[in-house]
């Protein structure tokens, strides 16, 4: 559970999720993942906080390996700032239930899911008035429903992940003109309020919506 998987990714020990404690912080680490390398006044600006109290976050974050200055950019004493590029995982069930590790990540975990849901909100709010028509056909909102068993999910979810890694590795380290910020979701879950089957689920494969 967590931005993305791999095995040169970094997974968030206890120390790296009490840094990621505080709110803007991952928020902080969000929008460098999101939009790139940026200045402290620069991310405050998009996240609406002083560049003071931004220049103290993100030298917390670097402290544990999460964000680095980035060298090749910046004039004088200008400091640009950009996410470590490497893959962040949270595991959750590595961890004791009650235990500070298990709510650490939960917290850095739920940050996430509320950054992303408000994005896309505002591609479903304002997508129509801001963007061309070719990015808006090229996106996709999508929900698949099908009744698996445990090995099943296990299955897809790593083919999904295999899948996007393969195709962002391509275009890693690309500068070219006509770029702009797109994020992509796979989201891979039981339902919490389903039930496990005996076998026979209405006898239909038809139960899709897409």
């Amino acid at each position: 559970m967590g931005n993305n998987t791999g095995d040169d990714g970094i997974v968030l020990d206890l120390a790296a999720l009490k840094a990621l404690g505080h709110p803007l912080r991952v928020q902080i680490l969000d929008a460098l993942s999101a939009y790139g390398p940026a200045t402290a006044s620069g991310l405050g600006e998009r996240l609406g906080e002083s560049s003071g109290a931004l220049s103290y976050h993100l030298r917390q974050l670097e402290k544990h390996g999460l964000v680095r200055e980035d060298t090749e950019r910046g004039v004088g004493r200008e400091r640009w700032w950009m996410r470590v590029p490497r893959p962040i995982s949270v595991d959750a069930t590595a961890f004791e239930p009650d235990s500070v590790e298990r709510m650490a990540s939960t917290l850095v975990v739920g940050q996430w899911q509320r950054t992303r849901q408000e994005r896309l909100q505002k591609f479903l709010n304002e997508g129509m008035e801001t963007l061309s028509q070719e990015w808006m056909h090229s996106s996709l909102i999508s929900t698949a429903n099908r009744h698996l068993t445990v090995e099943q999910m296990n299955e897809l979810s790593e083919l999904l992940s295999k899948t996007l890694d393969d195709y962002l590795d391509k275009y890693r380290d690309q500068d070219v003109p006509g770029m702009r910020p797109v994020q992509i979701h796979i989201d891979v879950f039981p339902l919490a309020d389903g039930e496990i089957s005996g076998g026979n689920v209405g006898g239909s494969e038809k139960d899709e919506n897409r």
